[in-house]
């Protein structure tokens, strides 16, 4: 007998059901997935590249890219501090939702 139909023989309806049983349950991988998708967001490049025409509007990745300059020198050292402070959102947000990722890469595939 699954959880869900538990639930129903004891009484609860179908929102509680969702709201008391589903939902806690998949909180995990859902919030697994929203950090994974702000990651792969934050460190896209081409999609950017292609749809944004203004250099003000330029995402992070884009902007790195800006300082560089292929015919002379580039200030690696201040590429690099860039490169670290753009990191500081990522390392927040894995920082304030890190027991959620562990658990949610701990109990995603498993049965039962």
């Amino acid at each position: 007998m699954d959880l869900d139909e538990a639930a129903e023989i004891d009484g609860c309806g179908k929102m509680g059901i969702f709201f008391r049983i589903v939902l806690p349950l998949v909180t995990p991988a859902i919030i697994t997935s929203t950090i994974f998708s702000f990651y792969w967001i934050w460190q896209d490049f081409f999609q950017p590249l292609i749809f944004i025409s203004s250099t003000r509007m330029f995402t992070v990745s884009l902007a790195l890219n800006l300082y560089l300059d292929p015919n002379s020198f580039s200030n690696y050292g201040g590429l690099f501090a860039m490169s670290v402070i753009s990191l500081i959102p990522v390392v927040a947000v894995f920082l304030v939702f890190q027991r959620y990722l562990v658990e949610g890469v701990a109990t995603t595939g498993l049965k039962g």
